[in-house]
């Protein structure tokens, strides 16, 4: 059986993948795909490696199909195909308020401990999450990535009918622009590259392209002065923090999802104050951002097939990398695992 070791900074290597029975409470899983995330590429470009322990296996964004199940394991059985919530709990901690999710000991399976970019995978049971039926597992691999976005729109507490803006049109910013989609919001994107722009244009959503039209004048003309209730700020960028106070309304409110990790950013705090806003953290997923986004990927509204850019195998893991750092303007790569 295979897996792909990330071996040091810009590097995998191939190698064998054993066969592990599950343990009490844990599932052997045959991983079928997995999504090449952003946290990939930056474990593969060597910032992560004191918490990564090369080399590892990574990866997380997976779909599988069950293939033994451990002690105590009732609600999974051998053949079911699943998508994966790649959390490992750990002991409660009182700073945590019951949030494990963003806990202190929270484990992320996949960068702390070995991950879907293996043949053979044991995980906790917990973290499993039935495919509906009709639901490919090639798109099955989408449910992570789709659960960090209903998440978001989550915190946003976004309402139908509300304007809202994506900071940000890569695959994040994208699936987030679906689930506000689906909860009736009206969607405009901020995104600078031609190519996504094109893309986005062709599947139906409202771009601007903040180098070549003014974000505030374009969004006071598209919302008839209303401008915007909720924002998502998705680009990393110091001028996406910089757009994201000058767009948004009384009470508006502002959703953190970038990571934005390489040092303080400046943010106007007069307009927090003058207008009432709000500026929201939102980090991975819970159980019901799972539920949620398995309802949206079944319901068909989210064309998956037109959001990947390339498949590749296991086999050509480095090449997928290669080519993702060459190429930033793709949306989702996907690697079939047995291939």
């Amino acid at each position: 059986m295979k897996a792909a070791f990330y071996q040091e900074k810009g590097k995998f290597t191939l190698g064998d993948s054993p066969v592990h029975s599950p343990g009490k409470g844990e599932v052997r899983l045959s991983v079928q795909y997995c999504g090449v995330c952003g946290t990939d590429v930056h474990i593969f470009h060597g910032v992560m490696d004191k918490r990564v322990g090369p080399p590892q296996v990574i990866g997380h964004e997976a779909s599988a199909i069950v293939a033994e199940v451990g002690e105590g394991v009732s609600d999974i059985k051998v053949g079911d195909e699943v998508a994966v919530r790649p959390l490992r709990f750990g002991a409660d901690h009182p700073f945590d308020k019951g949030h494990k999710h963003v806990g202190k000991n929270l484990k992320f399976i996949g960068i702390d401990s070995a991950g879907a970019f293996q043949q053979n995978w044991v995980v906790p049971a917990y973290t499993l999450h039935k495919l509906p039926e009709g639901l490919s597992l090639k798109h099955g691999a989408f449910i992570e990535p789709l659960s960090v976005a209903c998440h978001d729109v989550k915190i946003g507490r976004v309402k139908q009918g509300e304007n809202t803006l994506v900071i940000g049109g890569g695959p994040i910013g994208t699936l987030i622009a679906y689930v506000l989609k689906d909860k009736g919001a009206n969607v405009i994107i901020s995104e600078v590259n031609e190519k996504r722009i094109s893309m986005l244009r062709e599947l139906g959503f409202t771009v601007v392209n903040p180098i070549e039209q003014d974000l505030k004048t374009a969004i006071s003309d598209l919302t008839n002065e209303k401008m915007i209730d909720c924002a998502f700020e998705v680009s990393g960028s110091k001028p996406g923090v910089e757009a994201m106070t000058e767009v948004v309304n009384v009470r508006g409110r502002i959703v953190m999802v970038a990571i934005h990790g390489g040092g303080p950013r400046e943010v106007d705090l007069f307009k927090f104050f003058w207008s009432e806003i709000e500026l929201l953290g939102a980090r991975l997923y819970e159980e019901e951002d799972y539920d949620e986004a398995l309802h949206i990927a079944a319901s068909g509204a989210v064309p998956f097939e037109k959001l990947i850019t390339k498949v590749g195998g296991l086999g050509q893991i480095q090449e997928i990398f290669d080519e993702i750092d060459q190429h930033p303007a793709g949306m989702k790569y996907l690697i079939d695992i047995n291939q």
